[in-house]
């Protein structure tokens, strides 16, 4: 499995993409969901299982980032995390 391929679970998004892609589009939508939608916000980060209390402490200590870099960062971290422990453990 791929992170594009994890990541589009939550999001529509084409297969092929570069993970420095990936991430501008991530930084966009949680951009746009801290403003507009912030129900799935919060839906999207807890179906990733995305720490609720490490988020809050990211976001209260960044200081030149947005909050859609610090949360997009954050669930990226998390997919690639659960993807790693998922191809460790499929291939047994």
């Amino acid at each position: 499995m791929s992170l594009t391929k994890m990541v589009g679970k939550d999001f529509e998004l084409p297969e092929n993409m570069s993970e420095e892609h990936l991430r501008d589009v991530l930084i966009k939508a949680f951009e746009y969901l801290v403003e507009d939608d912030f129900p799935k916000l919060v839906q999207i980060l807890y179906r990733a299982d995305v720490d609720q209390d490490k988020l809050k402490q990211l976001l209260e200590s960044a200081e030149n980032a947005s909050a859609g870099q610090v949360i997009a960062d954050a669930y990226l971290a998390r997919q690639k995390a659960k993807l790693e422990i998922w191809n460790k453990y499929s291939k047994t």
